[in-house]
């Protein structure tokens, strides 16, 4: 028996430590937060892609699962409870779903926190899960206005709560490539307002053509 092996047996049989999905014991805790079976029943969910007409600033949005069940607790896990050990796996889920919207994609953008959340959070768990889907990253919008979050709202507000929210963060030494093909990264879309609200700045910076691809949506009708 490996190290490894063995420190994950003791880990799991002194401590018993619960998969943040389905609170079963983990039997190998240095793996990760969630266990084998719960990334499994991720693989095998139905993928969210939909393609969008021209009035949206969002061409095409694609997203792993609903904000639901595993998935909801997956994320609450990594956002609330700080468990960051979740973005490489989570992050290469996303990655397999979105491949044909990633394909011919020139950056990810990781939609940005307000400072004083990103603060006290610690992290931006959109920038820890853009990370990990194999095109370059850059950081181009910067949250301008704190709002509250969107799950929290009413549909009918939402929309109104990200408006001048997120303005453009250019980098004189990364100019944006031209033409550019942009994938926005987010854990959850609701409505898809916050991703608009973003696509909008980058539509008007002069970006081709703007994508999205999340862990998770929560409203999977057409938009």
């Amino acid at each position: 028996m490996s190290w490894r092996a063995l420190a994950n047996n003791v880990l799991s049989t002194l401590f018993e430590p619960p998969c943040v999905a389905c609170k079963q014991r983990l039997h190998q805790p240095l793996d990760g937060a969630v266990c084998d079976d719960c990334w499994s029943g991720l693989r095998l969910a139905p993928r969210i892609n939909e393609h969008y007409s021209a009035e949206h600033a969002v061409s095409w949005a694609c997203a792993v699962d609903h904000y639901e069940g595993r998935m909801k607790e997956i994320i609450h896990a990594l956002k609330y409870e700080r468990r960051r050990s979740i973005s490489p796996r989570l992050g290469a889920l996303m990655r397999e779903c979105g491949a044909p919207l990633l394909r011919d994609a020139t950056i990810v953008i990781p939609v940005p926190l307000h400072p004083r959340r990103e603060y006290e959070r610690g992290f931006n768990q959109a920038e820890d899960l853009a990370l990990h889907l194999s095109v370059p990253v850059m950081k181009l919008l910067t949250r301008v206005r704190h709002t509250q979050s969107q799950i929290e709202l009413p549909k009918d507000q939402r929309q109104q709560n990200v408006k001048g929210a997120f303005e453009l963060n250019p980098d004189p030494r990364s100019p944006i490539p031209d033409p550019c093909i942009v994938v926005l990264v987010d854990d959850v879309s609701t409505t898809g307002s916050t991703l608009e609200a973003c696509a909008r700045v980058l539509k008007d910076a002069g970006v081709k053509e703007v994508r999205a691809l999340t862990a998770a949506r929560v409203v999977s009708a057409r938009r």
